[in-house]
């Protein structure tokens, strides 16, 4: 089995939410040996939210109050870093039209030399919606639109598109990403209709720490749906987000890996290679304070994932 690759979550929000933060970390995280860096995408914290957070109790963590724009995040951060891929996790692809952030994207992916992998979703707060003018209603039709249009603008010398959302009339949108033919599209999602979608038309899935049995049964759901497509299900990744609240003591195993040790956070993440995962990624901006502690504890993590 291959090596399973590391990400870290660049910072981003809170504490980290600062230019001297991105640099030093990213910078730094190439230098351990992670593998990727990625961000997350939050445009606001409300006081009264139209839906509960889908972790822990329902109450959205503190620091997403001061959230950075993930693309500029990644921008920067790739403008240090030569070798690391940088991600989205997740992108939430509805607030924009597919015109204009898929021209955002290939920049990056141009900027970057080609380290661009696209993760996708579609969120789950209402609230967003309503301030980003976006209906609530329909949104998977309006992603599976959404694709279209960027595999258009991405893979066609004349682009055109004649849809229910959006028209563009034939034209050269340029330039084209430098990966061909186009940067790795990741999905979100874990309704029977989004692990449907993953399979039949995305490169992978950005998995969240779920207990390993029921994130088997999804991956297998994902595959299965890659094969009546008529895709190689075996070349899909499976990029597990964990955003964990370290501990001192050992935390309960239902509670993993939410909260728990370092040890105990790393066992579950090595446990779910056997479950399909590819790549995992740490947030740790949620469980530290400073970037001497993240870093410090991005050592150990790594250090203990390699070994």
């Amino acid at each position: 089995m291959p090596q399973m690759r590391i990400g870290l979550a660049v910072p981003q929000y809170g504490a980290f939410a600062t230019p001297e933060a991105i640099v030093e970390v990213a910078r730094a995280a190439e230098s351990l040996g992670f593998d990727s860096l990625w961000a997350a995408d939050r445009i606001l914290a409300p006081h009264e939210p139209s839906d509960p957070y889908p972790g822990g109790d329902g109450t959205m963590p503190e620091q997403y109050r001061t959230f950075l724009d993930p693309l500029t995040v990644l921008t920067l951060a790739a403008g240090v870093t030569t070798r690391v891929r940088l991600g989205t996790s997740t992108l939430n692809a509805l607030w924009h039209t597919p015109v204009l952030l898929t021209r955002t994207l290939t920049s990056l992916d141009v900027v970057s030399h080609g380290r661009l992998d696209v993760g996708l979703g579609i969120g789950w707060l209402r609230d967003e919606y309503r301030a980003a003018g976006v209906p609530w209603e329909g949104r998977g039709a309006r992603l599976e639109e959404w694709l279209d249009v960027a595999e258009a603008i991405w893979t066609r010398e004349t682009v055109r598109h004649e849809g229910e959302r959006w028209t563009i009339p034939p034209s050269a949108i340029e330039p084209k990403p430098v990966q061909r033919p186009h940067p790795p599209v990741l999905l979100g999602g874990f309704s029977p209709s989004a692990l449907e979608r993953i399979g039949r038309r995305a490169d992978g899935w950005l998995a969240v720490g779920l207990p390993l049995p029921a994130l088997t049964a999804m991956w297998n759901t994902i595959r299965l749906a890659a094969d009546a497509a008529g895709r190689d299900a075996s070349a899909l990744r499976m990029v597990l987000r964990v955003n964990p609240r370290l501990t001192q003591d050992e935390a309960p195993a239902e509670l993993v890996p939410d909260t728990g040790t370092i040890d105990q956070i790393a066992d579950y993440l090595l446990s779910s290679a056997e479950a399909g995962a590819d790549e995992v990624l740490i947030d740790l901006q949620q469980t530290t304070t400073t970037t001497d502690e993240l870093l410090t504890t991005a050592e150990t993590l790594i250090k203990r994932l390699r070994a």
